[in-house]
């Protein structure tokens, strides 16, 4: 069990420093991990949860601290513990509690807080606390109001609504002459691998000859998910009057020249309403509106503190070569370029 929350990060930290990383992690954030459960309190309560429940080396464990620490445990793995209050209080002291400021004080002693991968491991664990605290005070997805829903689905019709599309594959031939022949070689042999040899051998639309012809799923009015392609209108139209898999009867005009159309198949107009996608919208708001948080919040946690950056020795600082292999370190103005050979020993 990691009674914190922040040792969800542990798995990227070897296993033999763990246990230490642990220690660490929970001496710093044992009296903040979890809020205070209690409202204003008086003298007398103060003073109780003051009091000094027990003491490890050069530590204190309040009752407040251990109160807290209880209190975030859900109620059936408090049974790990024991089967009455009095067993589970001192089996969690002595078995979480004790056992964190123990392997902290060992972490401490041993440096760990010093050695790089430890001190990225905890800037990372705080700064993922951070962000779930964010989250944490957000309001919840079902909480957002109807009329920003509402707003989102009309602004983004397009996402919910699709119209009509044709697959459709087209030989351009700069002649009526030259398309007929082409259509009727392609129809002798309807196969994919015809059709794409005659398009590469015929067509003038260097875009998509080397695709087949192939010009993807398209709209009546030409719009493609081929991306950076749009089709003439006149092209879709005719495929649209054939059933799928079967060719436009006669060669279609397109700007002086003549198309071979083949129309492969057709996806259905699709409509989702307001209510289908509701909880789709939902979460997208809920994200959008997280991310805002955690940006105004670095926006103004770099404001106040990220200051002062040294680009001189910034771009002093040697980086990994493509092989893996890593030059010396130079001093500012005798930085090698990135494709630079190792120096010679």
């Amino acid at each position: 069990m990691a009674p914190l929350c922040e040792l969800a990060y542990l798995s990227v930290v070897p296993l033999r420093t763990r246990a230490l990383f642990a220690g660490l992690l929970s001496a710093s954030l044992v009296t903040v991990v979890v809020p205070r459960l209690f409202g204003d309190q008086d003298a007398t309560e103060t003073a109780r949860r003051a009091s000094v429940v027990a003491k490890v080396g050069a530590r204190v464990v309040t009752a407040g601290e251990l109160e807290d620490r209880l209190a975030a445990v859900p109620r059936y793995q408090l049974t790990a513990f024991g089967n009455s209050p009095d067993v589970i209080r001192r089996k969690f002291l002595d078995e979480v509690i004790v056992h964190e400021v123990l392997l902290s004080a060992g972490a401490e002693a041993r440096h760990l807080d010093q050695q790089l991968t430890t001190a990225q491991a905890l800037a990372r664990a705080r700064s993922n606390a951070t962000l779930r605290a964010l989250r944490a005070k957000a309001a919840p997805a079902e909480s957002i109001p109807a009329g920003d829903v509402k707003k989102y689905y009309e602004d983004n019709r397009a996402r919910y609504d699709s119209p009509e599309r044709f697959s459709v594959w087209r030989i351009l031939c700069k002649t009526r002459e030259e398309a007929v022949a082409v259509l009727a070689a392609a129809k002798k042999e309807s196969t994919i691998p015809i059709f794409q040899a005659l398009a590469r051998d015929h067509s003038l639309d260097k875009a998509t000859l080397m695709r087949g012809g192939n010009l993807g799923f398209v709209t009546r009015e030409g719009a493609s998910n081929e991306a950076g392609l749009t089709v003439d209108p006149a092209i879709v139209a005719a495929a649209a009057t054939v059933k799928d898999g079967e060719f436009v009867a006669t060669p279609v005009e397109e700007k002086g020249n003549f198309a071979v159309v083949w129309h492969r198949g057709t996806v259905g107009a699709t409509h989702r309403s307001l209510q289908e996608v509701d909880a789709q919208i939902r979460d997208t708001l809920y994200r959008e509106r997280i991310e805002e948080a955690n940006k105004k919040l670095l926006d103004e946690l770099r404001a106040r503190d990220a200051k002062d950056v040294n680009e001189a020795l910034l771009t002093a600082i040697d980086v990994s070569q493509s092989d893996g292999m890593v030059v010396p370190r130079r001093r500012p103005g005798q930085v090698a370029p990135l494709n630079a050979p190792p120096p010679k020993k």
